[in-house]
Formats: C-alpha cells, structure tokens, sequence
C-alpha cells in the first residue's frame, strides 16, 4: 500500500470515527438502537407464544441491553448540547 492510500486510509477512519461523535451520528446509533428494540419485542412476543422461557429471559436481558444503550445516547446528546457554545 503507498503512503498515499495509507493517507486515504486513514483520513477515511477519522472522518468516520468523527461522524459516530456527532449529534447526526448519535441521533443515527439511537434509531438504530430503537429498530432492534422492535425487532427484540417480536423475539419476546414469539418466545411467549412457544412458552419457551430461556428465550424469554434471552429477550429480556436483551431489552436491558438496548434500554441502557438508548439511555447512555441520550446522555451522550445532551452533553453535547450542553457543550455547544453557541447555546450560551
């Protein structure tokens, strides 16, 4: 690989890496979240359906998991807010 496309490379990793940083990024990685809480709500309701209860409980650690997810984004996009200058 030429330096160059190491360059490239590289420029292209930081973009991203500043994208999953900003309030676009953030507002993306919540919706994202919420698509795979629908998606765990029809894992649970099948579960139910089957009365199988280890992927119940599957699907409610799993809920656990996406909740604290949203919830640590959320934080993340205040703190944001709060940090913008032009707020103040």
């Amino acid at each position: 690989m030429s330096t160059k496309q190491s360059a490239e490379k590289k420029s292209t990793v930081a973009k991203a890496k500043g994208f999953k940083k900003s309030k676009p990024g953030t507002y993306l990685a919540i919706g994202t979240s919420l698509i795979s809480a629908v998606t765990n709500i029809k894992r649970a309701r099948a579960a139910r359906g089957e009365s199988d209860t280890l992927k119940l409980v599957d699907a409610v650690v799993s809920a656990a998991a996406i909740a604290t997810g949203v919830v640590l984004l959320v934080r993340e996009l205040r703190r944001m807010n709060d940090d913008d200058i032009l707020t103040d």
